[in-house]
């Protein structure tokens, strides 16, 4: 089993074990430091409801197309099984094994990026984000990646530690205990992007905003292929990771955080969410998606974020 874990790349590189270690410390020291304030916020009552779907999930059908491979970067790999029903069905309706791997690949992160909403929700399986129409950037990239796996399009992450555009920042930092956190560890968000192989190239797809959010933050609507780094966000110089699969460790991680330690914060942060999206497709309502991309990209210029210190890690 360890041979396979190492071949599947499940073993965190060394870049995300110094993060997740120094992480570790970072978050016991702040724990052990807020215990009061900690129970205080863990008995506040936070109304949230979650998004519902929005969309129909296509019917599986035996018989319907999907690649099976043990090959790198088309086989199942943690919470990424695309030979799951729910995947397989959803590639056949996007057009998998019709269209050109490039505009199905287009058409998948499309889907991924603009159906699936942005909510903090412990890491599982791409079927179950399917069926519940919502996750974290992670549950969306493993979404992406499956949908081009199951077509025969090798797909991996791309993953990374990073600094945020202050609009976002807001959003997530729910609380003092959260800021003081995060202040505390200089950056605990791994965010990504899957990356698709295509035409011997690799394309990228960050499929983790949806465009109502980047309208929200006044920022361009990014497109299969372009990179968010140097949109919303800076990546921690040193700490991008390829990789085949999710590691192990997130899972036990997310869990902790939003089922044991601070449930309240999370449900903040997601009713925060909510609300940038609710504001952002206003805006796309009254401006029209085209006009109102043409608009943000006219001489947009990323806001200076400071990076010093949070590089540390990784030196």
């Amino acid at each position: 089993m360890f041979r396979e874990w190492k071949e599947k790349e499940y073993i965190p590189p060394k870049q995300m074990l110094k993060l997740f270690i120094r992480g570790g410390f970072a978050l016991s020291k702040v724990l052990l430091k807020n215990l009061g304030s900690l129970k205080e916020v863990r008995k506040e009552k936070v109304g949230y409801k979650p998004p519902e779907r929005m969309y129909e999930l296509p019917e599986y059908r035996p018989g319907m197309k999907f690649v099976k491979s043990d090959e790198k970067y088309l086989r199942p790999t943690l919470h990424c099984n695309p030979y799951s029903k729910e995947v397989i069905a959803l590639a056949n309706h996007l057009g998998a094994f019709e269209k050109e791997p490039y505009e199905y690949a287009k058409d998948a992160f499309e889907f991924t990026k603009r159906k699936i909403i942005l909510q903090i929700v412990p890491l599982d399986s791409v079927e179950a984000t399917l069926r519940r129409g919502y996750g974290t950037c992670l549950h969306k990239i493993s979404l992406f990646i499956a949908l081009c796996r199951v077509a025969g399009i090798k797909a991996r992450y791309k993953l990374y530690a990073l600094t945020m555009i202050q609009q976002w920042f807001d959003t997530f930092m729910a609380d003092p205990l959260m800021q003081e956190w995060y202040d505390a560890m200089g950056y605990f968000m791994l965010h990504g992007e899957g990356e698709a192989y295509i035409d011997g190239k690799w394309i990228v797809a960050d499929v983790g905003p949806t465009p109502e959010r980047q309208a929200a933050a006044g920022i361009p609507i990014t497109k299969f292929g372009e990179d968010s780094i140097g949109i919303w966000f800076q990546a921690i110089p040193g700490s991008i990771m390829r990789t085949e699969s999710l590691p192990l460790g997130l899972t036990i991680a997310s869990k902790l955080l939003m089922k044991k330690i601070s449930p309240g914060s999370v449900a903040k942060m997601n009713n925060n969410v909510l609300k940038m999206y609710e504001k952002g497709r206003k805006i796309l309502q009254e401006m029209g998606e085209e006009e109102y991309d043409k608009k943000a990209r006219k001489g947009y210029k990323m806001p200076e974020i400071e990076l010093e210190q949070k590089s540390i890690i990784f030196e």
